[in-house]
């Protein structure tokens, strides 16, 4: 979770969020064919080409007045799902709130309200939700990588690590808990066993620039600096306006002795993100 842009501040567009839960409303009621069942099946995501056919068939099955409460709570949660996906997260706030109102014991709701509220800046209260999924539900690996994320987003790399500990025992499938433990371990200079991390996140998931991001900064403090620059580049096809892989790019360059390549890169880099000094500075690069 790097600069402002990656993976939403600390951990940007890659891994982002892992993990709007989409509940199946066919199994709190499953109607045999007709127009309710078609929406049913619209809410519960089946057509991915925009959240608005998701949100008008949960909305449909909302305002019917013939839902029962199970059904209800997962069309609100459903409709909240597609409110994230637009970036309406206040609007599936609202939504989120209605499905807990209904069942105070669902926790995908919970993990799905801390993920609108993380993505709205509020991180103790994204935390406070992640921990309700948690108690509700302790083998839930998606809202301990949630919660680890959250962390990161408020530098508490240690705390978020042993989340990732949670989420990768829990699902040893979910690449981004290992990618966002190889990023806190990264940042925090446990390096061999970031490296570890990050190697088996892109064994998980082969184009993932956040992740090429991460295991090039590993390279970039171990001063391997071919290594970093094959990472960086990899992160940078995949995501070209990757302002940290720009600029850890233009620094290993910089210490190779490619000066003038290294310097335009690290300009691009500032123009994408006026902070990124900053933050390759608390990662620990100078």
């Amino acid at each position: 979770m790097h600069n402002s842009a990656r993976r939403g501040i600390v951990r940007g567009t890659a891994a982002a969020l892992i993990l709007l839960s989409l509940a199946g409303l066919a199994a709190a009621q499953r109607p045999a064919q007709g127009p309710k069942f078609k929406n049913i099946e619209l809410c519960n995501g089946v057509d991915r080409t925009s959240p608005d056919i998701q949100i008008d068939a949960c909305t449909s099955l909302i305002d019917s007045g013939k839902q029962t409460p199970q059904t209800l709570v997962i069309a609100y949660n459903n409709r909240g799902n597609a409110y994230v996906a637009k970036g309406e997260y206040d609007r599936a706030v609202q939504d989120y709130d209605q499905s807990i109102k209904l069942n105070p014991n669902y926790s995908r709701t919970f993990n799905n309200r801390g993920v609108a509220y993380q993505k709205k800046g509020e991180y103790d209260l994204a935390i406070k939700d992640f921990d309700e999924a948690i108690r509700l539900n302790a083998e839930y690996a998606n809202a301990f990588a949630n919660r680890a994320q959250t962390y990161q987003h408020k530098g508490e790399y240690e705390r978020a690590a042993r989340d990732y500990d949670e989420a990768t025992r829990l699902k040893p499938t979910l690449e981004a808990a290992w990618s966002g433990r190889c990023w806190s371990r990264a940042i925090v200079g446990e390096l061999q066993a970031a490296l570890a991390d990050c190697n088996e996140a892109l064994r998980l998931e082969p184009n993932a620039a956040a992740t090429f991001d991460s295991r090039g900064l590993i390279y970039l403090k171990l001063g391997e600096w071919d290594s970093a620059i094959a990472d960086y580049t990899s992160a940078l096809r995949l995501d070209p306006k990757l302002a940290s892989s720009l600029y850890g790019r233009g620094l290993a360059k910089l210490t190779r002795g490619d000066t003038s390549e290294g310097n335009a890169e690290l300009a691009a880099a500032k123009k994408l993100e006026a902070n990124i000094v900053e933050d390759f500075i608390r990662y620990g690069v100078r």
